[in-house]
Parts: C-alpha cells; structure tokens; sequence
C-alpha cells in the first residue's frame, strides 16, 4: 500500500491517494511511513494545513511523528518564507521531545540567507545548540557561501574565525575554497591568498578548485607574469597537484582574451 501511495503523492495526486488509503486501510493497517507519505505529498502541492492535520492523525493513530515528519514541514514554511511559523515548529518538536536534526537546522539557515534574513541566520548555530544539536562542517561551509554571495565578507570571516572554533567545528578543503572563491569574487584577493595560506598551515590539502578563483583574479587584475606563476608553481611544484581540465579551461580562456595566444597554444598542447 505504502508503494501505491507514495506513487501518487510524487505525482502530486494526493486527493486520489487518500481515496485509496481510506479503501484499504479497513484491510490494511498504516504505520507511521504510511503518514509520512501523505505529510510529503500535502507539501509537495502547498497544502501544509493538510500536512499538519496528518501530523494530528498521526499521533491519533498511535504513532510518534519523527523529525523527518516536522522536517518536511519546516521545508514548506522556509519556502514560502513563514519563518514565524518554522519557530513554532521547532518549539512544537521541542515540546514533544522530537529534537531537530543538523539537516532541518541547515534547511532554515539556507532559507534565511535566501531570503537575506543574516542577521537571523547567523543567530541559527546558537539556537541548536541550546536544543542540544551540533552544527558541522557542511552547515557552515553553506552558510559562509550564502553570506559571501551577498557580499558580508566580515560576516564570513566572524563565521570562520569566531564561531566554527566555538562550535569546535574543524575546516575542511570545501571550506577554504569557499572562502577563496568569496573573498576573489569581491576582489580581495589578499584576504583570500591569506586564507590557502592558513589551508597549506593546516590539516587541508588544497585542490584544483583551491587555485582556479585566485587564477582568474589574476587575469582581472592584470597581473599575468609574476603572481600567475607563483600561484601555478605553488600548484604544480609544492603541492603537486596536477592542471585538471577546468583550470586548463580557464587558463586558455583568459589567455586569449588578454591576448596571450602563444601561451594559450603551449597549454593546448
């Protein structure tokens, strides 16, 4: 039954799947999955009053909605930016000692930097942990691409500096390349040398993908002779890492357009 009915809530025919559910369950008992179903399907077609009637049933019927049930809420209220009614949720969940999970916590970090709500996204790490959930790597590593995008640069580096250390939240390569990438998209290409330099101080070993924004800054500013070869022999020769085909890309692709195609030919070959 529960394959029927998730069938047809994922093609959004969630009123003919409840149909069928009040035809069998006479015959076939639900268990909690079975509801869950219904709660991702009323969801899926914006019907979260549905979704937290199901909630009700749910517990009518003996069971003990999970943090996968209330999650699949919180999804629909960060989408449609009711963060009032996420809050009540988390409080809700509290309350029923159902305790959100790092995902549910990084789905409304994400919704708020979306929705340009910063100031309440970075408050978000201390919120779990006070409900005893502990930020990690990848929740910070979405939240600092989310406020360098919008350009709080000083927001990143608090995050990185202050509250990862707080959090006793180690940085990983995926960390420094956001950084990276940040601080060169906003020209700050000193702030972001100086970060592969803390990553080569560090338990990190930089990637391709580490080199290729500070390679591009070098194009937009014009220094293509001394610090693009620092950067391609710190790349090549201390840490070995070889050229893959998107810096190949990129270096041929500035190469011409700075007019450089002698070099641009070499790289070809």
């Amino acid at each position: 039954m529960n394959l029927l009915l998730a069938t047809l809530c994922k093609e959004k025919f969630v009123e003919q799947a409840c149909k069928i559910f009040l035809e069998l369950q006479q015959h076939i008992a639900p268990n909690a999955h079975t509801f869950n179903i219904f709660i991702r399907g009323w969801c899926k077609i914006c019907h979260v009053d549905k979704a937290h009637w199901t909630i009700q049933e749910m517990k009518g019927s003996g069971f003990h909605p999970c943090v996968i049930s209330y999650s699949t809420i919180i999804q629909c209220y960060c989408q449609e930016g009711n963060f009032s009614r996420v809050y009540e949720l988390l409080d809700d969940m509290q309350a029923q000692g159902c305790s959100a999970n790092v995902i549910t916590y990084t789905t409304i970090m994400w919704a708020l930097g979306k929705a340009e709500k910063f100031v309440e996204a970075l408050k978000v790490p201390k919120r779990m942990r006070s409900s005893g959930c502990r930020p990690d790597t990848l929740f910070f590593n979405s939240l600092i691409h989310k406020l360098g995008r919008a350009g709080r640069l000083d927001d990143v580096a608090y995050v990185f500096k202050v509250k990862m250390p707080k959090a006793g939240v180690s940085p990983n390569t995926s960390t420094y390349n956001s950084l990276i990438s940040m601080f060169c998209y906003h020209a700050q290409e000193k702030r972001a040398t100086e970060r592969k330099e803390m990553e080569n101080l560090g338990y990190c070993k930089p990637d391709a993908q580490t080199y290729n924004p500070l390679i591009k800054s070098c194009f937009r500013s014009e220094k293509i002779d001394g610090v693009l070869n620092e950067i391609l022999n710190d790349m090549i020769n201390k840490q070995h890492l070889s050229l893959d085909l998107s810096t190949h890309t990129l270096l041929i692709h500035w190469l011409c357009r700075v007019d450089a195609i002698g070099r641009s030919l070499y790289l070809r070959r």
